[in-house]
């Protein structure tokens, strides 16, 4: 599959003139008889998750919406499905992540027990997602090269006792994970560490990279607990992330998911967003987040700053 990336819809000559002549009667553009249907700003939903990270890209996504004209309102969930069951519909637009909508969608409509179809490539998801996203109503635009994947940590302590730096070194023991609720059954959460990494796994589902996560972490209430690989708070909590030894996460490429419908009625929306995943990197993710982990700043501030930075706004 070779992604078409969406193009802003050209304005007719008549609208051209109207935006030069704003005192011209509106009745006079009618009789361009323009067949452009398209439109650009009105009401757009976006629908994330809660985490910090997500809710920093989703206000992204607000501000340079906003900055074209769109009332946007935002809607932030604990889990994928919970707002990923509404797109298309209530929600147009969701900042996603290239496996984890791919896997979700493939388990939506093939059962838990379904083949999974993320690689490590992101060509290859790709690929494999499009018969699913055209039946379910949904275009992808261009992926990010920032690629935030799920990792697994443990206290320093836990680490210098057990010996504990990869996942591969709890092979054969019992583990309590702290992580989101969809982690049961996922090839990058509890499925992927007990068939691949033979970890017997109790789940514990307090959220991805939360305060109750952490907490349960470090009050020893569980083992292993759940966060990105862009964390940058765990250092100063005394916390460590173990090595992915085995590879058991895909490609997460941060990618726009838009509802097929209101891409149509509003191309411009591709152009805008495919700007932010252009500049969109690992590295100026991460930083932007240790805004919001660390220092505290809202998601929003460090959203309409990051966007200022790179030109975008």
């Amino acid at each position: 599959m070779k992604l078409r990336r969406p193009l802003a819809v050209a304005l007719s000559t008549g609208l051209l003139l109207l935006a030069g002549c704003a005192g011209d009667d509106l009745a006079e553009d009618d009789n361009n008889n323009s067949d452009d249907s398209s439109s650009t700003g009105g009401a757009v939903t976006l629908g994330s998750q809660a985490f910090d990270e997500a809710a920093l890209v989703t206000a992204m996504y607000a501000a340079l919406l906003e900055d074209t004209g769109y009332d946007v309102e935002t809607k932030l969930v604990e889990t994928r499905p919970a707002y990923l069951n509404e797109l298309p519909g209530e929600i147009d637009i969701a900042p996603e992540y290239l496996a984890g909508l791919g896997d979700q969608l493939n388990t939506d409509a093939n059962g838990e027990d379904a083949a999974p179809i993320s690689t490590s490539d992101t060509q290859e998801t790709l690929d494999a997602m499009a018969p699913l996203l055209e039946e379910k109503g949904i275009t992808v635009l261009e992926p990010s090269e920032a690629n935030s994947q799920n990792a697994y940590f443990v206290t320093q302590e836990f680490s210098d006792s057990e010996g504990v730096t990869a996942l591969s070194d709890l092979e054969g023991q019992s583990v309590t994970l702290a992580a989101a609720p969809d982690c049961k059954g996922r090839d990058d959460c509890e499925k992927g560490l007990t068939e691949v990494y033979g970890i017997d796994i109790t789940l514990e589902p307090l959220g991805y990279a939360s305060p109750e996560t952490f907490q349960a972490v470090l009050e020893g209430e569980a083992q292993l607990g759940q966060t990105s690989t862009f964390d940058g708070t765990l250092e100063e909590q005394g916390l460590l992330l173990l090595e992915d030894d085995r590879g058991i996460q895909p490609a997460q490429n941060l990618i726009p998911a838009v509802s097929t419908e209101f891409l149509g009625e509003h191309p411009d929306v591709g152009d805008t967003l495919n700007g932010l995943m252009e500049v969109l990197t690992n590295d100026l993710l991460a930083e932007a987040l240790v805004k919001v982990q660390i220092d505290r700043e809202p998601v929003e501030d460090v959203a309409q700053q990051f966007l200022e930075d790179q030109g975008l706004l």
